[in-house]
C-alpha cells in the first residue's frame, strides 16, 4: 500500500476579486479520516489494508487530494498582442487519513501516535508541492503577453502547454518522494514495520 497523491486540476471561473489579493491567497486544508479497528498494531494495518481509499486496484495508507480553482483569468487582446490577466487561486487540500474507530490500549495508543504522525508529515509533503505547484502556475501566467495574438488563441495554447509541464513535474516529484519513503530503509517503511511489530 503507498500514500498516494490524486490530481483534480479544475480551472474554472470565480468571481473576479481584486488583482492586490493575488499574493496574500492561502490553501484550505481539511482532514478527511477513515475508521480503522483492531486492538494491536497487526490489525490497525490490516484493518488499513481493508478500509483505506482506494486508488486503482489497490489501496493506500492516506491520500491527499487537491482542487484548484481561479478567479477570472482574462484573456484580453492588446493592439495585436494578448495578455492574460491575473486571477486569485483558491486551492483545497484534503488528506485522508486512517483514524482508530475506538480506543487502544496504552502501548498500542503510543505506536500508533507515532505511526500517524509520520504519516501526516508524509502528506503534508505533498500538500506542499500542491501549493508550490500554484505559485509556479502565478509565475508563469500572471501576465503572460504573445505578440502578434489578437485573439489569443496562441496565448491559450501556450498556457495549456505550461500548465501540463509544471503538473507533469509536480506528479513525477510526488512519485520520486513516496518512492524514497517506501524504498528499503525509507521513512514510511520504518513506520509500518513499526507499527506491526508492536503490541
Amino acid at each position: 500500500m503507498r500514500a498516494c497523491v490524486r490530481l483534480c486540476f479544475l480551472l474554472v471561473v470565480l468571481p473576479a476579486l481584486p488583482l492586490a489579493a493575488h499574493a496574500e491567497w492561502k490553501p484550505v486544508e481539511k482532514i478527511e479520516p477513515y475508521a480503522v479497528s483492531g486492538q494491536s498494531g497487526a490489525e490497525l494495518y490490516r484493518s488499513i489494508g481493508e478500509n483505506g481509499p482506494k486508488l486503482g486496484i489497490a489501496r493506500a495508507i492516506a491520500y491527499t487530494n487537491f482542487k484548484l480553482t481561479w478567479g477570472v483569468r482574462d484573456y484580453k487582446p492588446s493592439g495585436k498582442d494578448c495578455v492574460l490577466t491575473a486571477g486569485r487561486p483558491k486551492l483545497i487540500i484534503t488528506y485522508t487519513l486512517p483514524k482508530p474507530a475506538g480506543s487502544l490500549p496504552p502501548a498500542v495508543q503510543k505506536n500508533w501516535d507515532v505511526f500517524i504522525a509520520g504519516v501526516s508529515a508524509h502528506e503534508k509533503v505533498h500538500g506542499a508541492s500542491m501549493v508550490q505547484m500554484v505559485h509556479d502556475i502565478e509565475a508563469v501566467t500572471d501576465g503572460l503577453t504573445l505578440a502578434d495574438d489578437p485573439k489569443c488563441s496562441k496565448t491559450r495554447a501556450e498556457v495549456v502547454r505550461r500548465l501540463d509541464a509544471i503538473s507533469k513535474a509536480r506528479v513525477q516529484g510526488s512519485r520520486d518522494f513516496d518512492r524514497v519513503e517506501f524504498g528499503n530503509g525509507g521513512n514510511l517503511q520504518k513506520l509500518v514495520f513499526g507499527l506491526v511489530t508492536g503490541p
